[in-house]
């Protein structure tokens, strides 16, 4: 009897352990849409690709080419990414909870890969510099007659001419490390992998000044210089407006005065777009307690923004090029 009764039970604990609950399915059908919304919770929105490599990604905090971004899908179930400044590196899984050990990894690789890209920079700034010494070495005295100069109406200041464009030299600590090519059609770049961020090039003579001004284009800073004799700093553009005059007030004695000479894209508002030469100007004049100075218009006058364009206007010539 009890050896019946024994053999009546076993299948019953055998068919209660096949009935187990079954697994949830995973809270994502793909590793792409686990992914897009783990970084929409950190304001990035954009459709990864499975490439097997890492991808960047523009952050929204920052200005566009930023890059400070990145991703990597490892698998159909897993994928990583990171934010730069921001220190953030996490681990998706179409489930959603992060594997500790995983994001350790993911980690390591990104911090190897930022290495990586440090390197790459620094070699590609390293043959820019190389090839801007080269240049600047064997340009010439830049031609007053030059198209760009004659519509402006100024005279070469500090370029100097290589073939059909002009070359402006660009500064770091004091060192020659990029070269600013204008062409006859105003059109403006440096050299290719070149360092850009906190350049810039000088119109005058910093020692014994007691003024010194910062404008954003050459043109700009060579009417200022013109108007005002004193020496003036080129930073290229309004967002190095900030960085430019940073390094410049830690330079000079306290005593010299800085002015900032900036920019005012009046058009832009009415595009739905903040006026970013009058905002980068205020931003660098706060951000060293320097002065402000902004253009004054001509009554009617729609197109001007800087003054350059005013001494064009006021003279009766062409402008826009900066």
């Amino acid at each position: 009897m009890t050896d019946t009764t024994q053999k009546a039970r076993l299948p019953e604990r055998n068919q209660a352990h096949v009935e187990a609950p079954p697994k949830a399915p995973p809270k994502h059908s793909t590793i792409e849409a686990a992914l897009a919304e783990a970084l929409a919770c950190h304001g990035v929105t954009l459709a990864p690709k499975t490439s097997g490599r890492f991808e960047r990604f523009d952050t929204p905090d920052k200005s566009k080419g930023n890059a400070n971004g990145w991703y990597r899908i490892h698998s159909p179930e897993a994928a990583s990414f990171g934010i730069w400044h921001l220190d953030v590196s996490e681990t998706v899984t179409l489930d959603g909870p992060h594997d500790p050990a995983a994001a350790a990894a993911a980690r390591l690789e990104a911090m190897q890969a930022r290495e990586r890209r440090e390197r790459e920079r620094r070699q590609r700034e390293a043959e820019a510099r190389a090839q801007a010494l080269r240049w600047w070495a064997k340009a010439k005295p830049a031609d007053p007659a030059f198209p760009y100069l004659e519509r402006k109406a100024l005279p070469p200041y500090n370029l100097r001419q290589r073939g059909d464009m002009l070359l402006m030299p660009l500064f770091f600590d004091g060192e020659l490390v990029n070269l600013e090519r204008i062409y006859p059609d105003g059109a403006k770049r440096p050299l290719p992998g070149g360092r850009v961020r906190g350049v810039a090039s000088l119109i005058g003579h910093l020692a014994g000044a007691n003024h010194v001004l910062i404008a954003e284009g050459w043109s700009t800073a060579a009417a200022l210089h013109e108007a005002m004799g004193c020496p003036v700093v080129v930073a290229r553009n309004a967002d190095n407006l900030a960085p430019v005059a940073r390094r410049l007030r830690q330079r000079l004695p306290e005593e010299v005065v800085i002015t900032i000479g900036g920019d005012d894209d009046r058009h832009l508002p009415a595009k739905g777009k903040p006026n970013k030469g009058r905002v980068a100007a205020r931003h660098a004049a706060l951000a060293i307690d320097a002065h402000l100075l902004m253009p004054t218009f001509c009554d009617g006058c729609e197109a001007c923004t800087d003054f350059a364009d005013v001494r064009q206007c006021r003279k009766g010539g062409s402008h826009h090029d900066d």
